[in-house]
């Protein structure tokens, strides 16, 4: 489509068709916002230190100040000492409260940062107001399953896991 600004015409219709290019981005910017797909993030680091024993949980699905103390007692990281070089955790560290709840975009990882009351820092994902909001309704010997095995095995439930996706449309507890 070609416009032509030379008449008050072809000027009204261009600044429209500006207005709503700039309206229609900022609803795309706004959706994206509320997406239940956490954004993707990564750190060379956290993925080699981390990942060794456990899945990589995403610096969303806990506050900036649970993240401090779990990095801060890592000499206690749920019943084993770990023990980082001081630049590498201090890197961890920064990289894992830098994507926290509270500094995300996301309304899912908004979310979990309002859920969690000020004087709260859980340091395990599942101890979150928000994780018990959300799974609640999930029998107790639904987590013993051999398919799930416990709570922190997400992908057992939530087949998008892996790429940050905890839609619950798509979630099936396993038989």
């Amino acid at each position: 489509m070609i416009l032509k600004m030379n008449t008050p015409r072809g000027l009204l219709r261009a600044v429209a068709l500006v207005l709503a290019l700039g309206f229609s981005g900022s609803l795309l910017a706004s959706e994206g916002e509320k997406s239940v797909i956490l954004p993707a993030v990564d750190n060379a680091k956290w993925h080699a230190e981390c990942s060794g024993c456990h899945a990589l949980f995403h610096p969303a699905l806990l506050p900036e100040r649970s993240w401090q103390k779990l990095m801060g007692g890592l000499d206690q990281h749920f019943g084993k000492s770990l023990k980082l070089d001081a630049a590498v955790q201090k890197e961890i560290t920064g990289f894992l409260t830098s994507h926290a709840a509270e500094h995300s975009k996301n309304a899912r990882a908004r979310n979990i940062a309002k859920s969690t009351k000020a004087g709260e820092t859980p340091i395990r994902i599942t101890e979150t107001p928000f994780f018990i909001l959300h799974h609640n309704e999930i029998a107790a010997e639904a987590w013993q399953r051999k398919a799930v095995g416990s709570k922190i095995n997400c992908v057992a439930c939530h087949p998008g896991a892996d790429k940050n996706n905890f839609d619950e449309k798509a979630a099936r507890v396993p038989n």
